[in-house]
């Protein structure tokens, strides 16, 4: 059924490991000549005595979990809701003899559905992380 899309993605991915060997081979002198350089300017006890890591107060969490699982949520439900819209609006929906009317009217169903709910889905990953981060810094 896809295959159509088979040769363009094994050539992308040939092509990304070229330029990925390339990247790596190339670059390797440049970091080489910073460390030298930056180990000319500093000793081992000027970096004994330095810590260069930066402390942070309390734990730093990412929400990149919460962003993503809430935006595969209202996807899913935007799916969910595309076909109830779907099933309950058009008779004999899975069905019709006229499917390619049927099949614009369902893409458009669906696409808007899906992003409004993953749309959805963001802004309330972005509420509760302004919840959290604010009832972070109160204490």
């Amino acid at each position: 059924m896809f295959d159509f899309l088979m040769p363009p993605l094994v050539i992308g991915l040939i092509c990304a490991g070229i330029y990925g060997l390339f990247e790596l081979f190339v670059r390797r002198p440049e970091r080489m000549a910073l460390i030298e350089k930056l180990g000319d300017k500093l000793g081992t006890p000027e970096l004994r005595s330095k810590s260069y890591l930066p402390r942070y107060g309390g734990l730093c969490f990412s929400f990149s979990a919460l962003k993503g699982g809430l935006l595969m949520t209202g996807i899913g439900l935007g799916l969910l809701v595309g076909f109830f819209i779907m099933t309950n609006t058009v008779p004999n929906y899975p069905n019709n003899e006229h499917w390619g009317a049927m099949d614009r009217l369902g893409s458009i169903v669906y696409g808007a559905s899906v992003l409004l709910f993953g749309g959805i889905g963001l802004i309330v990953a972005f509420v509760i992380e302004m919840k959290l981060s604010s009832k972070k810094n109160d204490d």
